[in-house]
C-alpha cells in the first residue's frame, strides 16, 4: 500500500514539473513552427514583417516596422531579423501642392525569438535605404542608400555607421556580398550598372551590365555574380576573378527583377515582374530550362536550405506562392498582407 502511494506521488511531482517547463518554455506547440526555421515576409503597404511558419503556411506573427519595408536580412543564429525602412511612396498635399513622403533613414531590428521589436537604427544622413545583407559572422550589416548614392556598413549590435562608400550611381538598390565577403556588389537601377566595392582598399569602381540592373546574386561557389537588367529584358553575368561582364543573354521574361541562386548552385531563378512568371537558368550552361507562370508582379524569391522549396513573393497579387523546385511545381499560395516584396530565412 506505501510502496503504491508513493507510485503516485512521484507521478504527479512528474507530471507537475513537465507543466512547469512547458510553461516557462513561452510560446505553445502551437505557436512554434514546426520546421527547422521561419520564413520572414516583408508586407509593404502594411508596414510590417510577417513571421511564417514555413511547413503550414501560417502567419506566427506580424510585427511593426517603418514606413515601407523593403527587404530584410537575418543573423546566422536566426535570433535576428533587420529590415530596411525605405519611405513611403505616398504624395501628400500641402498648402494645395502635391510633395513626395519624406524618404526612410532606418531599420528595424526584430528578435525573431521573443517576436518583438528589439530597436530602431537611426541612419541619419544616409537615405532610402533598401538593399541588405548581414556578414557571415553576423557582426556587420551592409546596406544600400538610394537617396544618398551610398553604401553603409554598420555595427550589427548598436546599428553604429563604421563605414560609408559612395557608388556615385542612381537607385543603388541591392547588395551582396563575394564569397570571401572581401568585396561588396552593388546594383544600380538608375545607371543600369554594378559598383564593386574593395573593403580593404576602399577602392569603388562601376561596371555597365544594362538598363535597370536590379537584381543581384553570387554563385554558392563564389565565381559568378549575376544581375538581372529589368528595363533591358536580360540577364548579365560578371565574373569575380577579373569583375568583368562575361555574359549577358535575355531573361525569359519581361521586367526581370530579382535572381537567386538553389543552395546547390545548379539553378538560377529569375522572377520577372511583367510577366508574371519565374524563369529557371541552368546555372552552368546559361540555358533556360523552364518558365513558370506565377502571381502578379512577382518579387521577392527566398530558397529552403535543403533548396526543395522556393517562395516568390507576387507583389500586387498580396500572396505568396510556393514552388516544389525539383519538380518546378506550384504547391500552394498563401497570404501574409498587402504587398508582399522582400523575404529573408531565419533557422531556428
Amino acid at each position: 500500500m506505501m510502496m503504491k502511494q508513493l507510485r503516485g506521488v512521484a507521478m504527479w511531482g512528474l507530471v507537475c514539473f513537465v507543466a512547469v517547463v512547458l510553461a516557462a518554455g513561452g510560446d505553445s506547440a502551437s505557436s512554434r513552427p514546426a520546421s527547422g526555421g521561419v520564413l520572414v515576409v516583408l508586407n509593404k503597404s502594411d508596414h510590417e514583417a510577417a513571421i511564417v511558419d514555413p511547413a503550414t503556411y501560417k502567419v506566427l506573427a506580424k510585427l511593426p516596422t517603418g514606413k515601407g519595408p523593403h527587404e530584410a536580412a537575418t543573423s546566422p543564429d536566426g535570433r535576428t531579423a533587420y529590415v530596411t525602412n525605405y519611405g513611403s511612396f505616398r504624395i501628400f498635399q500641402q498648402g494645395g501642392q502635391g510633395q513626395q513622403a519624406p524618404p526612410g533613414n532606418t531599420i528595424t531590428v526584430l528578435d525573431l525569438a521573443g517576436r518583438t521589436v528589439k530597436a530602431t537604427f537611426d541612419l541619419g544622413e544616409y537615405l532610402s535605404p533598401h538593399g541588405i545583407w548581414v556578414s557571415r559572422d553576423g557582426k556587420l550589416v551592409w546596406v544600400t542608400c538610394e537617396r544618398s548614392q551610398a553604401v553603409v556598413e554598420l555595427d550589427a549590435a548598436s546599428g553604429k555607421v563604421l563605414r560609408a562608400w559612395k557608388t556615385n550611381q542612381n537607385v543603388s538598390h541591392m547588395v551582396v556580398p563575394s564569397k570571401d565577403e572581401k568585396k561588396l556588389y552593388v546594383a544600380n537601377i538608375g545607371s543600369g550598372s554594378v559598383t564593386v566595392i574593395d573593403r580593404g582598399s576602399d577602392a569603388v569602381t562601376s561596371i555597365p551590365t544594362g538598363a535597370g540592373a536590379e537584381g543581384i546574386a553570387v554563385s554558392p561557389d563564389g565565381r559568378e555574380v549575376w544581375v538581372t537588367n529589368r528595363a533591358a529584358g536580360t540577364v548579365s553575368i560578371i565574373e569575380v576573378a577579373t569583375d568583368k561582364v562575361a555574359a549577358t543573354f535575355e531573361s525569359g521574361g519581361k521586367f526581370p527583377i530579382r535572381v537567386k541562386f538553389t543552395p546547390d548552385g545548379r539553378q538560377a531563378w529569375v522572377s520577372n515582374a511583367q510577366s508574371n512568371s519565374v524563369s529557371v537558368f541552368d546555372a552552368k550552361t546559361r540555358q533556360l530550362v523552364a518558365t513558370m507562370e506565377v502571381g502578379a508582379v512577382p518579387v521577392g524569391i527566398q530558397m529552403t536550405p535543403d533548396g526543395k522549396r522556393a517562395f516568390v513573393a507576387n507583389t500586387n497579387a498580396n500572396q505568396v506562392t510556393v514552388f516544389d523546385v525539383p519538380g518546378r511545381k506550384i504547391l500552394t499560395t498563401f497570404t501574409t498582407g498587402n504587398e508582399p516584396d522582400g523575404m529573408a530565412w531565419a533557422r531556428n
